[in-house]
């Protein structure tokens, strides 16, 4: 790990820019703009207690990734949840209960994370974590989900809680969505657009990005598609391989230029959007930034892992505090050595050298 890269201050600007491109993109929707404006104190508050700890040799990141159900309705061709078996069809058991949810989110606002990204399996299954997760104002939550349960209920709780945002999976077209997600799936996304539209709600998407519809998914035709009915954001996660066959489909060096460059132009021609890449360009930000670098993983049942694509843990959340966990033997091993820096093939370090990270387990 290059030493002298200056990891607060990459991960400050960081957010700094996605808020800043938050507030250009809800200029146009008072209430939103209003939320977004207090938030956007709030974050530089977090950043100033991040800076804080940094002075005092404690590293706190600003996102973190909170898996808050094993459950998921779907099948999605590839997923790399079900692959490690961490998303499953039966009623899941022993996992944290909104409570215990809660509480991770109120040590995670004290200590200055800014954002917490709500996953599954499918989270919206869980309507009690979301309703707790709309008490922490300081704290926005973007939820990764399938589009399936947005209802009435839902609409008005992401109407009274301006800090919750839906992120909805969507592969490109009707065709290649419903293929990997099932059918009927991109006509009810389309509805759900058009319902928070209606409302004046914020919503993203998220893209699955391959080798095969890199060019397709950042063009104008379907980035203006997303535009006109609303949508305020764009992830793009890149394919993360979970068997030798699907290895072809990750994107490499060459894919994350082209991406690198498109989402540059596409700032400059959509500013009421804002756009993200994941896990982007790893060289400017000093190698991989799991395992506290700049966020980590919460599983369902309260592990802390270096990422959602690295799922070992060696702490829990139920026995530990959160600045605990930053400092378990797995995430200290992983940032102090060189497997986060490391080359690799695919888009995805830990999953590549899993077995060293296997390794540090022992």
């Amino acid at each position: 790990m290059n030493q002298n890269f200056d990891i607060q201050a990459y991960m400050t600007r960081g957010v700094e820019r996605v808020v800043a491109d938050a507030i250009k993109a809800t200029v146009k929707n008072p209430r939103e703009s209003a939320f977004m404006l207090r938030f956007a104190a709030a974050s530089r508050a977090a950043s100033r207690r991040r800076a804080e700890a940094e002075k005092n040799g404690e590293h706190i990141p600003p996102f973190l990734i909170a898996s808050i159900t094993s459950k998921c309705n779907l099948h999605c061709a590839g997923c790399y949840s079900r692959c490690n078996h961490a998303t499953v069809d039966a009623e899941p058991v022993f996992q944290l209960t909104s409570r215990e949810w809660l509480r991770i989110f109120s040590d995670a606002d004290d200590l200055g994370v800014s954002f917490i990204l709500l996953a599954g399996g499918e989270p919206m299954l869980r309507r009690d974590i979301i309703e707790a997760a709309g008490e922490r104002q300081n704290i926005l939550f973007p939820i990764f989900t399938n589009g399936t349960y947005v209802d009435d209920r839902y609409l008005a709780l992401f109407d009274r809680c301006r800090n919750l945002v839906p992120i909805m999976s969507i592969e490109g077209n009707r065709e290649v969505t419903d293929s990997r997600r099932g059918k009927g799936i991109y006509d009810r996304l389309i509805a759900n657009m058009d319902a928070f539209k209606k409302r004046g709600l914020i919503f993203g998407t998220s893209v699955t990005v391959t080798t095969e519809n890199l060019k397709e998914i950042s063009s104008d035709s379907f980035i203006e598609s997303l535009s006109s009915r609303g949508c305020k954001a764009v992830i793009f996660v890149e394919f993360v391989p979970v068997t030798e066959e699907s290895r072809e489909l990750a994107p490499g060096d060459p894919e994350r230029e082209y991406l690198a460059g498109e989402i540059k132009r596409l700032r400059e021609q959509y500013p009421e959007m804002v756009f993200i890449s994941f896990p982007g360009d790893e060289k400017s930000s000093g190698g991989c930034l799991a395992a506290g670098r700049g966020f980590f993983h919460i599983n369902s049942h309260g592990g802390a892992e270096p990422c959602p694509f690295s799922p070992y843990s060696d702490v829990n959340v139920r026995d530990k505090s959160l600045k605990e966990a930053m400092h378990s033997a797995l995430f200290t091993a992983l940032r102090s050595g060189d497997i986060l820096a490391d080359d690799h093939r695919g888009c995805c370090v830990l999953y590549e050298k899993r077995d060293q990270v296997e390794a540090l387990m022992v």
